[in-house]
């Protein structure tokens, strides 16, 4: 091969290498723009994408809401196909991308938008729509009375930003909450603090192992007994990680979970998992179950799951015969400082999809908003723990008298329901989300395996050391992708060294870079003496 078609080969390899690092987790802005007007004249069919907690109400509440959208709008017909899973929807919703058969609106959240973006222009960027006069947020063209921007709770609206826009609407919040057997943790001599710690939480789980000569737990009198269960494990790994002001991943995709301080908390987890006070929902179940039972002391789920929560549960899901009688206690989740409270904002938000017809978005767009709506809102908040996240249906009289009729009874003034409510209202100022990029939803779940994967190893009577755990940080960042994420050279350091193959592979692709560059420059000095 000539000098010159290796000099070629060489620019075209770095080109390459370009075109490559610059598409790495590229997110493209949609190229809708805002009609002058909305065509009511036409005919429109869109899909809407919900999501429901197995919740016959919450099916009620959306049926409701597009037949009264669609009275307001008979020219907008919305065909709703509900799921019971967030991971289905993002699914679906990756598996149509390509078809481009997405829905028209859907319920989602951030991480997963992170994802729907790296396809080009598929979802709506919605700050032109905020601010349209006429159809945008309290627009003067509406035909129901939208919030203004102003009017959606800072904090909520902030959480659907990233990558430079809005690329969502927030429908509803919640939070993670502690639903506590205040009976057994008195029974066992403790005095619940004002807020919970993790040394606290520790402590009583393992009190609560505590057995009589015939093998059954003091506490309870029963064979079984898991103090402390933890429904989501991603969750409770990026909270204590916040808690720490640790690593966990920075707004421009560095992966930092990798770290001391992961180390020091996976090996705690293990050391209550060797004992058996504590167990995650995949290893063994539902908290909710288990706390209904008596066989748990500490529940944490998020206060979207009230319902099944206590002796009185109205979803309860175990037989009315295994229920035991408890006092439940709902509280933050434990904490490393109580004076610098950190705990996670979560909840659904709805995106609008691109589509060839802008008319047809505007049709989208309009539904979506109406979603937020105070109607819509207070009825869905009702369901369960969940805050409204418009300022003006939380400042309603209607959802004031909601909240005040607490224990009136067990299903819509559920004591544990609206408990969990005010649990969020009373500290939206101490929630908080994770950055938001193509690949974080990738990150959340390798949080969570972590977790997962100690409590099942030490199940197993497996020395969880660093040796373990270095081998563990290793695996679970190969099986979750998260070299394609951004990561930092810290957070891949801090894995363990390259295989050997690795670094001899590395060493050779420099020779090859540094003899394709020594005979370019060969090659183009003697063109050069050629040429005098």
């Amino acid at each position: 091969m000539s000098m010159r078609k290796w000099a070629s080969l060489l620019a075209a390899l770095v080109l390459c290498a370009a075109a490559l690092c610059g598409c790495h987790g590229s997110q493209e802005v949609s190229d809708f723009v805002i009609p002058a007007s909305f065509d009511e004249s036409r005919e429109y069919e869109i899909t809407f994408w919900a999501k429901n907690d197995t919740n016959k109400t919450q099916m009620e509440i959306y049926k409701k809401a597009i037949a009264d959208f669609e009275s307001l709008y008979p020219n907008i017909k919305v065909n709703m196909r509900p799921y019971t899973d967030y991971s289905r929807i993002y699914e679906d919703v990756i598996t149509n991308i390509p078809t481009r058969t997405t829905p028209n609106v859907c319920i989602t959240y951030p991480d997963h938008i992170a994802t729907y973006l790296t396809g080009t222009g598929t979802v709506v960027p919605l700050d032109g729509l905020f601010a349209d006069e006429k159809y945008g947020l309290g627009g003067t063209e509406l035909k129901f009375d939208s919030p203004r921007a102003e009017e959606i709770s800072p904090k909520f609206l902030e959480e659907c930003a990233f990558a430079g826009h809005h690329y969502a609407l927030p429908f509803m919040r919640s939070t993670e909450a502690c639903y506590v057997n205040k009976t057994f943790v008195e029974k066992l001599g403790y005095e619940l603090p004002e807020v919970l710690t993790w040394d606290f939480v520790w402590e009583v789980s393992e009190k609560a192992m505590e057995k009589d000569e015939e093998g059954n737990y003091l506490v309870n009198g029963q064979k079984v007994m898991i103090p402390f269960i933890y429904k989501s494990t991603d969750n409770m790994m990026i909270q204590m990680l916040r808690q720490l002001d640790a690593g966990y991943s920075t707004d421009q995709g560095e992966v930092l979970l990798f770290n001391d301080t992961t180390r020091s908390i996976l090996k705690e987890v293990s050391l209550h998992a060797r004992s058996g006070a504590f167990s995650t929902f995949k290893i063994s179940s539902y908290p909710a179950n288990f706390l209904c039972a008596g066989q748990c002391i500490f529940a944490i789920d998020s206060t979207a799951g009230a319902t099944w929560m206590g002796t009185d549960a109205p979803l309860s899901d175990i037989s009315k015969d295994s229920l035991v009688r408890f006092e439940t206690e709902v509280m933050a989740v434990p904490q490393f400082d109580t004076d610098n409270m950190r705990m996670i904002s979560q909840g659904p938000s709805v995106c609008v999809f691109n589509k060839d017809d802008p008319q047809e978005v505007m049709a989208s767009w309009l539904f979506a908003q109406y979603l937020l709506t105070d109607g819509v809102q207070i009825a869905y908040a009702q369901t369960e723990g969940y805050a409204p996240v418009t300022l003006k249906a939380q400042g309603t009289e209607e959802y004031k008298d909601y909240l005040a009729r607490r224990g009136e009874n067990n299903t819509t003034y559920y004591s544990v329901k609206i408990d969990a409510t005010r649990l969020l209202l009373d500290h939206t100022d101490d929630t908080f989300v994770t950055p938001v990029f193509n690949g974080s939803a990738s990150l959340r779940d390798a949080a969570g395996t972590l977790i997962e994967n100690v409590v099942k190893a030490t199940r197993k009577k497996t020395e969880v050391d660093d040796e373990y755990l270095t081998t563990l940080f290793s695996k679970t960042f190969t099986q979750k992708h998260l070299d394609q994420v951004g990561a930092s050279t810290q957070g891949k350091a801090e894995l363990g060294p390259l295989p050997k193959g690795s670094v001899a592979l590395l060493t050779a692709l420099v020779c090859v870079w540094a003899m394709l560059g020594i005979g370019a420059l060969v090659g183009w000095r003697r063109s050069k003496k050629k040429g005098k």
